[in-house]
Order: structure tokens, then sequence, then C-alpha cells
């Protein structure tokens, strides 16, 4: 069997909104990535939102259940692999490739843009309060820089004050 680093499967963008499109690489700054915008500033972006962080392998599960969810669909940023899911919680802190660290500042709360991307419009699957363990994650930059397809992404601090 072998083993893959967790890694950076698609970087995702858009002018705004929902579905995202997946670039090569992008460069991540105090308030996200210099490509992306967001059509609503007041809920997403910002230094504490910089960056919206979902997991494939989660992505995939969706899909079985029968959900229409793809990498980008529901406006993540980083599309991350093989990252035990359970570490991404507030306060934790990754490096991603050799010099972009991120923290956790929060779950995402699912929004009624994303329901098409759901069997059933059921967007709530991805609450973190309906289904603890499936949301998405903003996180905030705590140095930036160039990321690109395939960085490696891995936990440097876990916040004790929270539970697996």
């Amino acid at each position: 069997m072998m083993f893959f680093a967790a890694h950076v499967f698609q970087i995702n963008v858009s002018d705004g909104g929902v579905p995202k499109r997946a670039v090569q690489t992008a460069v991540l700054e105090t308030n996200g990535l210099t490509a992306d915008t967001q059509a609503h500033p007041k809920i997403h972006g910002g230094p504490d939102r910089a960056i919206c962080i979902y997991s494939l392998d989660l992505i995939l599960a969706l899909q079985t259940e029968g959900h229409p969810i793809y990498p980008g669909a529901v406006g993540e940023n980083l599309t991350v692999a093989g990252l035990d899911w359970r570490d991404a919680q507030p306060g934790a802190q990754f490096q991603i490739g050799e010099h972009v660290i991120v923290e956790v500042t929060s779950y995402v709360t699912p929004c009624t843009q994303i329901q098409s991307f759901f069997k059933n419009d059921n967007f709530k699957r991805i609450s973190h309060t309906a289904e603890p363990g499936w949301a998405r994650v903003y996180a905030r930059v705590l140095h930036g820089g160039e990321i690109a397809l395939g960085d490696t992404i891995q936990l440097i601090k876990h916040d004790d004050t929270h539970t697996h």
C-alpha cells in the first residue's frame, strides 16, 4: 500500500459565486487568494476568512451518497487530499508547501448558494452544527506566498482546547 502525503489537490478561484474554477497556482495574501473574488464580502473573505478549505476525501464520500458535489463546487479555495479532517478545527495551523502557513478560524456555515450541489438540495449536509466533521473551514493567513497543485499540507499546531 502506498502512502501519499496530504496535499493540495485543487486550487479554486472565481469572480464571485460558485462554482469556483481550478487554477494551477495562486498567491495567498492576508485577504485571500489574489485571483479570487467574493460575491458577498460581508459574509465571505477578510482576514479571518481569507481562505476556505475543504477535503477531497469528504467530497468523494458525499458523491457516494449521491450528491453532485465536486472540487470547487461549494466555494472552497483549496481542495485538499489525504488530510485527517478531524485536525481541521479552529486553532489548528497548517503549513502549505514550503512557506505558506494558515490557521483555521471557524467552520463555514453553508448557504442556499450551494444547494444545487446536494441531493434534494440538502446543503446542510456540510453544516458543522447538523453534521459535525463534514464542514468546510475558514482560515487566516499567518505567512502568505504562492500555492501550487501538489504542495504538501501538514498540521504544525493543533488547538488542545478542541476535541477530536
